[in-house]
């Protein structure tokens, strides 16, 4: 059984990483802290009692369960938004932030717009990697692991680890490269 200072260990041990893959998955920092919050207190408050090997695997299940959970939770409010917005008029919502230009003529809602595609496309291109090298490269570079952490996470060695991140970030830069995105 986990001792309050063994859990609170693992919470403090695992809470960047948390947030770091909940922030790439739901694009929102604000979102993110929610989520995390809600999946450590849920952790402390149903399985506090467990033994300390067995917190990791608890904890990531109950983080993605929060996170598809939000997912659920904003397709169902945006149904609704959807078809109440039709009641009303056009002109209701004025957002004077996004008629402001930026320093290349841009507006606020055009510079969203555009990085929001780029982080589209970046996903849609991460997602056709092939699983090792997806796995190690979210690892690695989304999760903040280290080589050791990753290899040991994936059951491989650290060389093969470098080397699936290493083809990984070349062949992100080529289909970014063959879409006109330089980052």
């Amino acid at each position: 059984m986990a001792s309050d200072k063994e859990l609170a260990d693992f919470l403090a041990g695992v809470e960047r990483r948390a947030f770091k893959q909940t922030v790439y998955t739901v694009r929102d920092d604000d979102v993110a802290l929610d989520i995390v919050q809600d999946a450590m207190i849920k952790l402390a408050e149903k399985y506090g009692d467990r033994p300390p090997s067995e917190l990791p695997l608890l904890f990531q299940r109950i983080l993605q369960n929060a996170t598809h959970d939000y997912f659920r939770r904003q397709k169902v409010r945006n149904t609704w938004v959807s078809l109440f917005s039709s009641f009303g008029n056009a002109d209701d919502e004025f957002e004077p932030l996004e008629t402001f230009e930026s320093e290349d003529g841009a507006t606020g809602s055009e510079n969203r717009l555009e990085r929001e595609q780029v982080l589209n496309l970046i996903d849609a291109e991460i997602q056709k990697l092939p699983a090792r090298q997806r796995e190690a490269f979210l690892m690695r570079y989304w999760e903040d692991m280290n080589v050791a952490e990753t290899a040991a996470a994936m059951g491989c060695s650290e060389g093969s680890v470098k080397t699936h991140c290493s083809r990984a970030t070349h062949a992100l830069a080529q289909a970014l490269k063959a879409k006109g995105i330089t980052l």
